[in-house]
């Protein structure tokens, strides 16, 4: 199994898409657990780093190209 590295901040597209019809989930905590911030709804929820690693589909790029424009 392939460990996905992520941080605080990561924009990240996973394989089912949430109830709200969003598939681009935030990442906001990263430790023994995922946290992920629905950019639909914004619900928030956790998944242990297993779980996590199953679902992960892709980084987002265009969205964290944006963001890296903002840095200068």
């Amino acid at each position: 199994m392939r460990i996905v590295s992520v941080k605080i901040g990561d924009l990240v597209k996973l394989k089912k898409n949430h109830p709200c019809g969003e598939n681009r989930w935030k990442v906001y905590k990263v430790g023994m657990d995922i946290g992920l911030e629905c950019q639909g709804c914004g619900r928030r929820v956790k998944l242990f780093r297993r779980d996590f690693n199953r679902r992960f589909k892709g980084y987002l790029k265009e969205e964290i190209e944006e963001s890296e424009n903002f840095k200068g």
